[in-house]
C-alpha cells in the first residue's frame, strides 16, 4: 500500500509539471500571436509554481511579452508622431510593460545562475538581457512621471525604486553602461524624487535611503538633506533617535555654516526639548562657530536668565545687541535682569528687623535699576505699542522704586489698561 501511495505521488508530480510546462507552451504560442496580456495572464502560474522544470526559461519569456508589449505600444506611439496624429495611445499599459520586464530579467537572472543537477552554473540569457532591459530601464523615468503627474504615487516610487536599485543587481555584472553609476546623469535627480515622494508617502525609511543617495551630487545635496532631516525628525522615538538627528544637523551646520535652516532646525530641537543645561551647551558651540550670531547669545542669556544668573545673562544680552543694536527681545531681556538683579540685591541688603535700606545701600540698589531703566526706556522707544515686549510693568517697578512719581504713575495706568 505505501508503494502504492509513492507511486500516485510521483505520477501527481509529474502531472503538475507537465501541466506547467504547458502553460509556458500555450503562452509562447499566444506570444507569437502578440496576444501579450493572454500570454502574461497563461504563464503567471507557472512562474511562481514549484513544480515548473525551468524557471529561468518561464521568467525568460515573461521579459520577451513585457519587452514585446512595449514595442508594440511604442511602435504605435512612433507612427502617430510621425504621421501627426494625436490619437491617444496605451501610455499606462507601456510603462507597465517595461516596469515588468526589468523586474522579470531580473528574476530570471536569479534563476539562470543557480547550479544545474552537476553542479555547474551555465548563464544562458544575461547578456540578451542586459542589452534589452538598459534602454526598458530608462522608460522608468518617464513611466514613474506619468505616475506621479496623475497622483500615482505609489506606482511613482515603485518604478523610480527599480530605476535606482536595478544596477545593483547581478544581471548586470560586466555590463558598465548600467553598472556604473559615474555613468549615469540622471541618477541623483531621480533619487530626490523617490526621496520625496516615500516622504509624502510617509515612509521615512525608504525617504531617507533615497535622499542619502541623492546628496551625494552637490548639486541635489541641500534639497535632498532637507527629506533626510525631516524624514529623521519625523521618527523620533528615543534617545538615539534623537542623538542621530541632532547629530546629522550638527554635521551639516559646520559643512554649511551660512544655510540658516540647518541652525533654526537646532534651535527649534533645543527650545523643545526643555533641556537648559543641553541648550546652553549648544549655544556655546555656535558661538565658538561664529561669535557674530546673535541668536546664540540670546539663547545663551535666556538659559541665564532662566537661573538667575543677572550679571552673566545681561553680559550675553549685550552682545547680541553688539550684532543688532535693534534687537529689541535682547534689549528688553537686558533690562528685565538688571531689574531682577536690584530685587534681589535690595533682599539681600534689608534690614531684617525693619524691611529698610541705609542710604549707601539703597543707592547700589537705585544704581542697578537706573540701568535698568535705560534698556527698558530704549524698549519702548522702538516698540511704542508693546507689540514684541511688554515693557510696561517692569518700568512702572522701576519708576515706582527710585521715586519718579509722575512716570511711575503713568506706567500704572499702562498697565492697568489705560492709554
Amino acid at each position: 500500500m505505501k508503494k502504492m501511495m509513492m507511486m500516485a505521488l510521483m505520477a501527481a508530480a509529474a502531472t503538475t509539471a507537465f501541466a506547467q510546462e504547458d502553460l509556458v507552451k500555450e503562452a509562447k504560442k499566444l506570444f507569437g500571436k502578440q496576444d501579450f496580456d493572454g500570454a502574461a495572464k497563461v504563464l503567471a502560474p507557472a512562474l511562481t509554481s514549484d513544480a515548473t522544470l525551468d524557471k529561468a526559461a518561464a521568467w525568460n519569456l515573461q521579459v520577451d511579452i513585457m519587452a514585446g508589449k512595449f514595442s508594440a505600444i511604442q511602435a504605435v506611439n512612433l507612427e502617430n508622431q510621425m504621421k501627426q496624429k494625436s490619437e491617444a495611445y496605451d501610455t499606462l499599459g507601456m510603462n507597465n510593460a517595461a516596469y515588468e520586464a526589468v523586474k522579470a530579467a531580473i528574476k530570471c537572472d536569479e534563476y539562470d545562475r543557480q547550479p544545474n543537477e552537476k553542479g555547474k552554473i551555465k548563464i544562458k540569457y544575461r547578456n540578451d538581457n542586459q542589452q534589452r532591459i538598459q534602454n526598458l530601464r530608462l522608460n522608468l523615468i518617464n513611466a514613474g512621471l506619468f505616475d506621479y503627474n496623475h497622483k500615482n504615487l505609489d506606482g511613482a516610487l515603485e518604478k523610480w525604486m527599480l530605476y535606482l536599485d536595478s544596477p545593483t543587481s547581478e544581471l548586470f555584472t560586466g555590463f558598465p553602461a548600467v553598472a556604473d553609476l559615474s555613468q549615469d546623469q540622471y541618477r541623483s535627480e531621480i533619487a530626490y524624487y523617490a526621496g520625496l515622494v516615500a516622504y509624502q508617502k510617509k515612509d521615512y525609511v525608504t525617504a531617507v535611503k533615497y535622499a542619502t543617495m541623492a546628496a551625494q551630487d552637490p548639486a541635489k545635496q541641500a534639497e535632498a538633506n532637507e527629506i533626510m532631516l525631516f524624514s529623521k525628525k519625523e521618527t523620533l522615538k528615543n534617545a538615539s533617535d534623537s542623538l542621530e538627528y541632532v547629530n546629522m544637523l550638527k554635521d551639516l551646520r559646520k559643512a554649511n555654516p551660512d544655510e540658516e535652516r540647518y541652525f533654526n532646525l537646532l534651535m527649534d530641537y533645543y527650545t523643545r526639548s526643555n533641556d537648559q543645561k543641553a541648550l546652553a551647551q549648544w549655544a556655546d558651540e555656535e558661538i565658538a562657530l561664529n561669535s557674530e550670531n546673535k541668536m546664540a547669545w540670546a539663547l545663551k542669556g535666556e538659559v541665564q536668565m532662566n537661573n538667575r544668573e543677572w550679571d552673566a545673562a545681561v553680559e550675553s544680552y549685550k552682545k547680541a545687541i553688539e550684532v543688532d543694536p535693534n534687537f529689541i527681545q535682547c534689549i528688553f531681556n537686558a533690562g528685565v535682569c538688571l531689574n531682577g538683579k536690584a530685587i534681589d540685591l535690595k533682599d539681600k541688603l534689608a534690614d531684617k528687623n525693619t524691611g529698610g535700606l541705609t542710604k549707601e545701600n539703597a543707592d547700589k540698589v537705585k544704581a542697578i535699576l537706573g540701568e535698568a531703566k535705560v534698556f527698558l526706556e530704549r524698549s519702548q522707544e522702538l516698540d511704542p505699542n508693546r507689540e514684541k515686549v511688554n515693557w510696561a510693568y517692569p518700568l512702572y517697578q522701576i519708576y515706582y522704586s527710585i521715586g519718579d512719581k509722575a512716570k511711575s504713575d503713568e506706567m500704572e495706568k499702562l498697565v492697568n489698561g489705560g492709554n
